[in-house]
């Protein structure tokens, strides 16, 4: 009898547990259960991980020369030799550790690309929604001419005639994407501002500023979740394109870009060397895209009240 109760309440505890946890907890937990968020999230980990720790464990200098080992061919197909496990390149270079660098700085410009579309946009976006009247139309109208400017058109434009950095290609990239934020966060403050609950705070004195950022702010995060993680995969192309155009992050400071310019003149004879920076960016950005879609499942899984 007792064992029959205990059956009984336990999906009733379960979901009122669930029903304590706040949308976004909800659409965490809900994308942590399924197995291609895992799957990304533990190959993007293993990536990140080797990218911080193998170039200081191993001691190899990613710039450093050596002619007598160009054109070393990886381990399963030369002489399964371990000094050099993916070949060396047409000037002796260790590829795996040029990669592993070069993936450091694709994660951490198209990480702080992100933040800082985030940032601007969600910031004008709230700004925007919940303002309205001129503030609204000029910000929309602001948007809208960045929006008739292709991103890696006006990337282009600018570190042609500059010096590209590291902060230069995280500004221009971040100051060139937040359109899309703001226009997700506009939608979200709208629908969140006329609620009954942002109408109580204002008659209990809140300031706009108080509802916008312990209110609104909150409930533009979810939406805003998926898109910044695939955002961080379309900012690592968008930095590999700009190095094979020699816009990137100047040599000789590998990256996957400029790795893959210098691999195209030796495809016949060492394709190796365009062949591994393209799979590591192949991989890291299939685990993002992994990560993203279940977050974007997990997020209509909620608003649908199934979870």
């Amino acid at each position: 009898m007792s064992d029959t109760a205990t059956k009984n309440q336990a999906p009733g505890q379960a979901a009122s547990a669930a029903s304590m946890l706040t949308p976004t907890q909800r659409m965490l937990r809900e994308a942590w259960s399924k197995p291609s968020f895992k799957f990304g999230f533990f190959t993007f980990t293993v990536l990140l991980l080797g990218a911080l720790l193998y170039p200081e464990i191993s001691s190899i200098d990613p710039t450093k020369m050596n002619i007598k080992a160009r054109h070393t061919p990886p381990l399963l197909i030369g002489d399964w030799s371990w000094a050099h496990p993916l070949g060396t390149d047409h000037l002796g270079r260790d590829l795996l550790v040029r990669c592993l660098v070069g993936l450091r700085y694709s994660v951490l410009i198209g990480c702080a690309t992100v933040v800082m579309m985030f940032i601007v946009g969600c910031g004008l976006g709230l700004l925007s929604g919940f303002k309205g009247k001129y503030t609204d139309t000029i910000i929309m109208r602001i948007t809208d001419a960045q929006l008739s400017i292709p991103m890696i058109i006006l990337a282009i434009a600018i570190l042609g005639v500059s010096r590209p950095t590291v902060p230069a290609i995280i500004l221009v990239l971040g100051l060139s994407g937040w359109p899309l934020y703001a226009r997700v966060a506009r939608s979200v403050t709208l629908s969140e501002k006329s609620k009954e609950y942002i109408k109580g705070q204002r008659v209990l004195g809140a300031s706009d500023w108080r509802i916008i950022f312990l209110f609104v702010a909150p409930a533009v995060l979810p939406p805003i979740a998926f898109v910044a993680v695939l955002d961080v995969a379309r900012m690592m192309i968008f930095e590999s394109i700009l190095g094979f155009l020699g816009l990137g992050v100047q040599p000789p400071t590998p990256t996957f870009g400029n790795i893959i310019a210098d691999g195209r003149k030796y495809l016949l004879n060492a394709w190796w060397i365009a062949t591994m920076p393209g799979l590591f960016l192949l991989f890291t950005l299939t685990s993002l895209n992994l990560m993203g879609s279940a977050l974007e499942g997990a997020r209509n899984n909620v608003l649908r009240g199934t979870v």
